[in-house]
């Protein structure tokens, strides 16, 4: 090959490789859209994320409620249980 021809065939390779890189402003511009409902779909993520973190706050709020009352119910419980032994023992020795 001579170095004319050789040279040409490398203009065109590159200038083939060049043109089939570049994004056409159709491509940028549908990128962009892509990008943008991306972007509208985080915010949507995140904001159902900190609603289910607020649901779940409250679901332990209200079990720890739950918690603090049967606990009560079984102090209670217990008193009266000691009350009803000793009135029992009390009857027993009479």
């Amino acid at each position: 090959m001579d170095k004319k021809r050789m040279v040409s065939m490398l203009v065109l390779v590159g200038a083939c490789a060049g043109l089939s890189a570049c994004a056409t402003t159709g491509d940028v511009d549908a990128l962009r859209s892509r990008v943008d409902a991306l972007e509208s779909n985080v915010s949507a993520v995140q904001s159902d994320a900190a609603a289910a973190r607020a649901t779940a706050n409250d679901a332990v709020n209200i079990a720890n409620q739950a918690m603090d009352k049967a606990n009560e119910a079984n102090a209670r419980s217990i008193d009266t249980e000691t009350k009803i032994d000793r009135m029992f023992k009390r009857a027993m020795h009479k």
